[in-house]
């Protein structure tokens, strides 16, 4: 399989990607590096992007993660392994994910669980998690990019 065009080696995209990464500079430190990569891992797997899955579950074990827990992401709300903020970052993260499935987008009791664990700027960052993972995911499942080889600390 190949990608649609070369878009990491296109002018315009790297541009959009300085873009991107920079956003998710900024929301990095106000989050646990688990909960980020969690939140990335369930986000991608739902909307099909190989590239994130693939990245991002390279990321989170090369962090540290355990293998356990990366087996469970898709599957958290049976698994007893993740904490109960983490557990609301996930619940969050599907249902902004999801946000064209619901009439009402993400909801009051979604919303409450996670401001329990998070305070404001964690939940601005969050948010922004969210928007930029599924950004990302939009941008490799539009291109058709190739999964499977993304090597750990590629892009930086």
């Amino acid at each position: 399989m190949d990608a649609r065009i070369n878009y990491f080696g296109n002018a315009l995209a790297g541009k959009v990607m300085r873009h991107l990464n920079s956003a998710g500079s900024i929301v990095a430190p106000a989050l646990p590096a688990a909960t980020q990569e969690l939140v990335k891992i369930r986000a991608s797997q739902i909307n099909g992007c190989g590239f994130c899955t693939d990245m991002h579950t390279k990321e989170a074990a090369a962090a540290g993660e355990t293998q356990l827990r990366l087996n469970m992401v898709a599957a958290w709300r049976e698994a007893t392994v993740f904490t109960e903020a983490e557990r609301a970052a996930l619940e969050l993260a599907e249902q902004g994910t999801r946000i064209a499935d619901a009439s009402a987008g993400v909801t009051d009791e979604a919303w409450a669980a996670a401001a329990q664990h998070y305070d404001e700027d964690q939940l601005a960052a969050l948010i922004s998690l969210i928007a930029l993972i599924n950004a990302y995911n939009r941008i490799n499942v539009m291109n058709r990019q190739p999964a499977g080889d993304y090597q750990v600390g590629m892009f930086g």
